[in-house]
This record gives structure tokens, C-alpha cells and sequence, in this order.
């Protein structure tokens, strides 16, 4: 007999009711757990190549709880000095225990999410027992591939033998075990060589396939697969070589001709600073360097809008530092021979700054034929300045370096660091740095010859 429709549509309605009442997919993951032996009081969680970070609360017994939202993936988990990989999607729930002073050796992770975690854990003890060092990269071809290809073969090997696992998982873990056995394959292409001291190597066709088969502008594997990521800088740093052959700047050539919206912003992110040294990557000299024409076409291949707002920011601050511009001013910086030290103190005098640390080995190189000059234009309308950058932990150091190299001139130490106004206004990322004031306080150079460029005697020999 059939149902009358009214019951009928009671029953759909009754079902419905009850599927409104089914507790809905947890879209978070729990991660909980205890750390002894810590000396901080929180975790740090974040993925590379993104915005996502996170500080997981840890009370003073060592323990966290935390809920958080986050897009399936691998993380890092960071505390104290220790690091290990996570893999988390949403309705985990992981409970991680610990000590921070043998962390490796301690640690168990166990709850939901136990299996792809307890796989990385697995892949973190392979990887740190196969190296590929010296002894590696010496064998022959054929055994050396061997050799890496049984350690990929080791890790899927885990992969398929645990049950349980999904297959997105395996299938990300086997194309990042993929790539790492690439990046391996492609360190023995460029390093044998070296190592077997035989000019005549070349790689086989089919190794040479092998890595020819990678596309290296992939988004997605170059945000998550270190070895990929690796591959594809390898690759486009021998671009930018060839390039450098006939491009005025061969980053920003390579850059444009990328296909990859992300991996372009990625690579100009790393050449941003460029103009501050007037240097462009596999560049070594200036001469050619123009930074109106440099910002202007690096603006118009940057898509990313807070790189594009970075680069305005400093492309400001350097068009600040035009010669002939008031130069940014230090004030009451410490003087060796004692007292504070200001650049208003030494107007009237030309002024030759050398920017440096005692703990950076390019500074103390100069040294010798800073002397020489300082001796060489001895009683002239110049002074001589030298800026410390140390930290306050090596301020002793500095003191007794000063007096160990029978540094002359005027020495001072920066108030802080890299950090001190003065050091920012002039866009300072790299030491040694030299810049040349005038007479009125005005710049000649911010970016003046070092002491062992003969450019430099010219330029003060025109000037005194």
C-alpha cells in the first residue's frame, strides 16, 4: 500500500532534523602535549613560503593545548633550539611529548594524525644517517645511484607498508622522496667532478633525462617540496649566469621571461637590496649600474604589491643619498680615545667613514690600506672615521682590537648596530661600507671606494 504524502514528507523532514543534529566536521586541529626541560614558554608553528604562524602557550610544568585552523599541509615545530616536521590537516589530534634537551631521542607523538607524523619522524632519522658527502659523490655513476635509490626506495617502502595512511598523503611523500633523490643525482652531476679530479666526467644520457624531466616552474611543489624548491634555484641560478652574458641585469632578464607569478616574486624578493649596493647578482662591478633605470624595470616585472611597496620605500631613501645631498648624521657616538663623537663635530673637514666589525673578515682585510691612506693624506683637510657595528657583547673586543692593529683615524662605536638611525638612513645591509662626506656636510659618495681601490686616491687627491 502506499504511503500517504503527508507521511512521507514527515519522514523526509524527521530526517533532516536528525542530520541537523549531527555534530558537524571539526575544521581545526588539536595539538596538545607536554615539554620538559624547556627553556621557553611557548612553540612556534609555521609553514615556509607563507604568511602562517602561530605561538602555542607552554605552561611552566611544560605542557600546551591548543586548537588552531590551518590548510593541510607541513609545518614546522619549533622550541628551543629543537625542530621537527608536521603534518596537519583538519580533525587531527595530536598529543606530543618531549624533552628539550634530547628531543630527537624523546619524542612520541601519538593520536589522530599519529601515522603521517610518526612517517616524517621515520624520514628525519633516514635522511640524517644517508649523507651525501664526499665518500658519496666519488663512487662511480652507477653506484652512486644505487645508493640513493635505495634510500628513496626505503621511505616508500614505509609508506606503503603503513596501513592506514591516505593516498594523498603517500602521493605527496613519494614526489618530495622523488625530488630529494633528484637534487642528490643533480649535487653528483657538479660535484664528482671536483672530488675524482677528472675534467673529462660527463653525467649519462639517462641521468641527464632524469633531471631534464623536472619542470621547475611549478608553484605548488616549489611552496612545498624543499629538494624542488632547491632544483628550481639551481636552475635558475645557471640562467642568470648565461644571461649575465648579455644582459645589464641578468636577475631581473631571467626574471621576467618566468612563467610562475609566485617564483618570479620569490626570485626578485632575493635581489631586492640589490640597488642599495649597486650590484646586480653575478655582476661584479659598478660601472655600468644606473638605479633609476634598475627600480624602473624591477617595478615592472614585480607583481607582488608589498615587494613593489618595499622597493619604493627604499628606492626613496636612496634617491636621498644623490650626491651632493645633506648626508644623514651620526650624534654622540662613543670615541675610542674617549668622549662622544658627532659628524657635526667635523664639519669644515672632508670626512672618509669606513662602516666595519670586528667579527667581519672583508672589514679586516681593509685595514692594512686604510692605514696606508690615512698616512698617505696625513695633515690634508680629511678625517678619517670608523664606525663599529659590534653588538655590546663585543664591545671589549673591539676596545682591544683598536689597540692590537694601531687603528688610527677616529674610532666609534655605533649605538645600535645595524639598528642605529644612522646606518638606516644611509640603507646599509653589508659591511664593509665606505662613504665620503664634504666640507659642508653634504655627500660625495655614499657608496665611496674601499681603502684598496686605487679609485680612492683619485677621488681624494681631485678633493684635498
Amino acid at each position: 500500500m502506499k504511503k500517504p504524502l503527508y507521511i512521507l514528507g514527515l519522514s523526509i523532514l524527521l530526517l533532516a532534523s536528525c542530520k541537523d543534529k549531527e555534530a558537524p566536521l571539526v575544521d581545526y586541529v588539536i595539538l596538545k602535549g607536554n615539554i620538559t626541560n624547556t627553556n621557553s614558554n611557548k612553540i612556534l608553528l609555521t609553514k615556509e613560503l607563507s604568511t602562517y604562524a602561530d605561538t602555542l602557550i607552554v605552561t611552566a610544568n611544560g605542557a600546551f593545548l591548543d586548537t588552531i585552523k590551518v590548510p593541510i599541509g607541513e609545518y614546522s615545530f619549533m622550541v628551543d633550539n629543537n625542530k621537527i616536521k608536521l603534518y596537519l590537516e583538519k580533525e587531527f589530534n595530536l598529543k606530543i611529548n618531549a624533552d628539550a634537551k634530547d628531543f630527537d631521542n624523546t619524542i612520541s607523538i601519538v593520536g589522530k594524525g599519529e601515522l603521517e607524523n610518526n612517517y616524517l619522524k621515520f624520514k628525519k632519522e633516514q635522511n640524517s644517517s644517508f649523507k651525501v658527502d664526499a665518500d658519496l659523490l666519488k663512487l662511480e655513476e652507477n653506484s652512486f645511484k644505487e645508493k640513493i635509490n635505495n634510500h628513496k626506495t626505503t621511505l616508500n617502502n614505509k609508506l606503503d607498508k603503513t596501513e592506514g595512511l591516505s593516498y594523498k598523503f603517500k602521493a605527496f611523500q613519494k614526489k618530495d622522496n622523488n625530488y630529494n633523490y633528484l637534487l642528490a643525482l643533480s649535487s653528483y652531476k657538479n660535484m664528482h667532478t671536483r672530488y675524482v679530479e677528472n675534467k673529462e666526467f660527463k653525467l649519462s644520457k639517462e641521468s641527464l633525462q632524469e633531471l631534464e624531466q623536472v619542470t621547475y616552474y611549478s608553484d605548488e611543489d616549489y611552496k612545498n617540496h624543499d629538494g624542488y624548491k632547491t632544483l628550481a634555484i639551481l636552475k635558475l641560478r645557471n640562467e642568470i649566469i648565461k644571461e649575465s652574458k648579455n644582459s645589464k641585469y641578468p636577475v631581473l632578464a631571467v626574471a621576467a621571461k618566468l612563467q610562475s607569478e609566485f617564483i618570479k616574486n620569490e626570485l626578485l624578493l632575493q635581489v631586492k637590496y640589490v640597488i642599495t649596493h649597486k650590484v646586480d647578482m653575478h655582476q661584479n662591478s659598478e660601472p655600468n649600474f644606473n638605479m633609476d633605470e634598475y627600480y624602473a624595470k624591477f617595478k615592472s616585472i614585480a607583481t607582488d604589491k608589498e615587494l613593489i611597496t618595499q622597493i619604493e620605500k627604499q628606492y626613496k631613501n636612496l634617491k636621498l643619498l644623490d650626491k651632493g645631498n645633506p648626508s644623514p648624521k651620526f650624534v654622540d657616538y662613543e670615541n675610542h680615545a674617549g668622549g662622544k663623537t658627532s659628524l657635526e663635530d667635523l664639519k669644515g673637514k672632508y670626512v672618509y667613514i669606513d662602516v666595519w666589525a670586528t667579527w667581519c673578515i672583508p672589514c679586516i682585510a681593509e685595514i692594512p690600506a686604510l692605514k696606508e691612506t690615512e698616512k698617505a693624506f696625513h695633515g690634508k683637510n680629511i678625517e678619517f672615521v670608523s664606525i663599529s657595528l659590534d653588538s655590546h657583547n663585543h664591545y671589549e673586543k673591539w676596545k682591544q682590537m683598536v689597540v692590537d692593529k694601531e687603528l688610527g683615524g677616529i674610532q666609534l662605536i655605533a649605538d645600535k648596530e645595524f639598528d642605529s638611525d644612522f646606518m638606516q638612513d644611509y640603507v646599509i645591509r653589508g659591511i664593509p661600507h665606505f662613504i665620503l662626506i664634504d666640507t659642508e656636510g653634504n655627500i660625495v659618495n655614499a657608496h665611496a671606494p674601499r681603502p684598496s681601490d686605487p679609485k680612492l686616491k683619485e677621488v681624494l687627491n681631485s678633493l684635498l
